[in-house]
């Protein structure tokens, strides 16, 4: 998709939140099937619905999924449960309790935890110098999941995750993308694998300045403008996706939705 066609889509995105804050309805409540060919969209590990309501803004039929409940405010839209069982697809059933019959997924975004696996919580692995067979178990458990949404009978497939720990062997990233190119002036760099879509193009690239929600102890081995944004709930706040890279990812692989240009 060139540059017109991505900004054709921002446009779009941007008209149909305008109408669902306006209404208070959603664009595919307003328009229903005339917006053209939707995608039914799994948002995996996905508690905030920062990436749901994106690509709800443009029509998708597009659910999150989480053991938690959403702070995204729309449990309507959130399967409460497993997501392994989630990217099965078939009959699913939303927090509201309507079942809906979604068949195959056209698309599965997935946002794993991560805490057992990341490379920043490789030193709990070791204690006193012997491996930590409770924390390498619970990587391994990690990596599987991982595995299994790679692998699921979907034909687009993203996964977002730090870099992991070089203990358990992960498959090769795609590409590692930052907040600072989608409008956010912090560091966090998340790494991303994809298939069967395009690579994420940077939107809005602006100068960092701070680190967003970093460890304890990489605030102490760093100089001051390094120490970063802290947040009250560090873990939560630094799993939930920023809202310029939540667009981007629904503008550049859900815009055409709403007649975006793909030229």
């Amino acid at each position: 998709m060139g540059r017109g066609g991505r900004n054709e889509n921002r446009r779009d995105f941007d008209r149909a939140a305008a109408l669902e804050d306006l209404t208070g309805m959603t664009f595919r409540e307003l328009f229903g099937e005339c917006v053209g060919a939707k995608m039914k969209v799994l948002f995996a590990c996905e508690e905030s619905q920062e990436c749901c309501k994106a690509f709800r803004a443009l029509g998708h039929e597009a659910y999150s999924c989480d053991i938690q409940e959403p702070s995204g405010g729309h449990p309507e839209w959130h399967i409460l449960g497993d997501a392994l069982k989630a990217i099965e697809g078939g009959q699913v059933t939303t927090m509201d309790g309507q079942t809906h019959d979604v068949g195959k997924w056209d698309m599965i975004i997935a946002f794993p935890p991560c805490t057992k696996t990341s490379n920043a919580g490789a030193r709990h692995l070791y204690r006193g110098g012997k491996l930590n067979i409770k924390r390498y178990y619970e990587g391994l458990c990690g990596k599987a999941l991982f595995l299994a949404i790679w692998a699921a009978d979907c034909e687009k497939v993203v996964i977002e995750n730090p870099t992991p720990s070089k203990v358990f062997e992960y498959p090769e990233p795609t590409q590692a993308i930052q907040p600072y190119q989608y409008g956010h002036p912090f560091s966090k760099k998340t790494l991303l694998w994809e298939r069967g879509v395009q690579p994420l193009e940077p939107t809005n690239i602006v100068e960092p300045t701070a680190t967003w929600c970093p460890s304890g102890s990489y605030s102490h081995k760093h100089g001051e403008q390094h120490k970063g944004m802290f947040t009250t709930d560090r873990a939560k706040n630094r799993a939930k996706t920023f809202p310029g890279i939540a667009r981007a990812m629904a503008e550049q692989w859900g815009g055409e939705s709403i007649g975006g240009d793909e030229g």
